[in-house]
């Protein structure tokens, strides 16, 4: 994997990865059209009071926050580590629909509070500095940041067997770290963005949603998961809104 030297820190420019369309194939099929369709809700009602806000999204060649987010009026630039990564999102919107900076994405070159709105999805699991990630984060974002990541109070707690699993039906998929909320949540608040509003997506295991392969099948099994209040208590991936204090 390439790396960017930071003046901190060196990162991995683990979004290259997540843009490419060897990543993209990941989604194709009924399960990954659900879980995208599950995250684009997720994030739209989590910025339902921030309607046409500026956002930022870090690391989001990949372009499944980006599209949605355009389509439904927000203004938005694209914040990648290398210029490969514009790939997907002009392959899905007009040019003049969104904005592109290449940049270290621990090093963004943007003024503090330059974004209403900060995201940044697939990142956090693999940058090894994740603390100074949210931190840079944070820096832009005048009123809050979502990002996404694998929580450990989940199947993830099975690591090592699902992960096994997970590589012999994705076949390209990679190692990842996981995340305790209080963990996540504490490093926002070093950051005076102390109100926190978290979302899982998903009780089951993603690899058994790929097994499965159906919407509705998947759907159901996640409704009634919900009920039971699984999905709060152990669902993973989380999608989590950090709101800034203003005191």
């Amino acid at each position: 994997m390439t790396v960017v030297t930071n003046k901190k820190y060196t990162s991995q420019q683990a979004d290259i990865e997540t843009s490419s369309e060897n990543y993209l194939k990941r989604f194709e099929g009924e399960a990954g059209r659900y879980f995208l369709d599950t995250q684009k809700k997720i994030v739209l009602a989590l910025l339902n009071n921030y309607k046409g806000a500026s956002v930022l999204d870090a690391g989001g060649g990949h372009a499944q926050i980006a599209v949605p987010l355009v389509e439904n009026g927000y203004r938005v630039t694209i914040a990648a580590s290398s210029p490969q990564c514009r790939k997907l999102p002009d392959l899905q919107l007009k040019q003049d629909e969104y904005n592109f900076s290449v940049c270290d994405l621990l090093d963004l070159p943007f003024e503090d509070g330059s974004f209403d709105i900060v995201l940044s999805f697939r990142l956090l699991t693999h940058e090894p500095n994740w603390s100074y990630q949210i931190a840079e984060l944070c820096r832009v974002a005048r009123f809050a940041v979502v990002v996404d990541y694998p929580d450990k109070r989940s199947f993830n707690t099975f690591y090592n067997l699902l992960f096994s699993l997970k590589k012999k039906i994705e076949v390209n998929t990679r190692p990842f770290m996981t995340f305790k909320r209080s963990q996540i949540a504490k490093q926002f608040a070093k950051n005076g963005f102390t109100t926190i509003v978290s979302k899982p997506e998903f009780f089951l295991p993603m690899v058994v949603h790929r097994i499965i392969n159906n919407s509705g099948i998947s759907s159901a099994l996640e409704k009634m998961c919900k009920w039971l209040g699984l999905n709060f208590m152990f669902g993973s991936p989380v999608i989590l809104m950090a709101i800034k204090s203003h005191e």
